[in-house]
């Protein structure tokens, strides 16, 4: 095999939650009385709690603290995690395919622990990581390699030996900046263009599901 990990991020690649992120935007501002527009949203969707909420407070000259709007956040979606978000199409055959055949897998995600365990056990798919990293175990977010280097690190690997999937433009960066391979995943709420991720990743996809493809298995595995 070319590869001996595979590393996943979450919102958008394999949680079909960012329209749920969206949704805690929108009544987030609406709550404050500031208008939504989806460069916020892009602009904080590869960022960590920390970073998002500085950056909030900064952007909107909220009176508010940087924890404060953590633990509103965490408040609005904790319950979705645990019980309602789903897994993106071809999501669980893509990871099965890619354990049945001897690659590690792992996380490398903006969520917290608290957000992304639940999801994962309610979705039944837990145990097939080999390693989890979030963003808000490292200095920066998900535009720097901190976070895919973490998960490498804990899967026992070197970083070339690496393929990352991701639906963001500074998720695909951070990994390509981390010395792995990377390719863009399609998601309707993510805002990442084909064009875009090719400008930077070394394949693109539109569902999980064709991972298990003879051309794309011939190609990267």
């Amino acid at each position: 095999m070319k590869y001996k990990a595979v590393i996943f991020d979450l919102d958008g690649t394999l949680l079909d939650s960012m329209k749920v992120w969206e949704q805690v935007d929108r009544d987030f501002l609406l709550r404050r009385g500031l208008p939504f527009t989806r460069d916020y949203t892009e602009a904080v969707s590869a960022m960590s709690f920390g970073e998002a909420s500085r950056y909030t407070v900064e952007r909107f000259r909220l009176s508010e603290t940087p924890e404060e709007l953590i633990r509103e956040w965490s408040a609005m979606v904790s319950e979705e995690y645990a019980h309602r978000i789903a897994l993106k199409p071809g999501a669980r055959e893509c990871l099965r395919f890619l354990r049945a055949r001897g690659i590690a897998l792992g996380v490398a995600t903006a969520l917290s622990k608290d957000l992304y365990g639940p999801s994962l056990r309610n979705n039944g798919i837990y145990g097939l990581f080999g390693a989890f990293a979030s963003v808000t175990e490292t200095v920066r977010g998900k535009g720097f390699p901190d976070v895919y280097l973490l998960c490498a690190e804990r899967l026992g690997v070197s970083p070339g030996s690496c393929l990352v999937f991701e639906d963001v433009l500074p998720g695909l960066r951070g990994a390509k900046a981390a010395g792995m391979d990377a390719v863009g995943v399609y998601d309707a709420g993510s805002g990442l263009s084909e064009e875009d991720a090719r400008s930077v990743a070394d394949g693109y996809v539109r569902s999980l599901a064709e991972v298990t493809e003879p051309e794309f298995f011939n190609r990267f595995l």
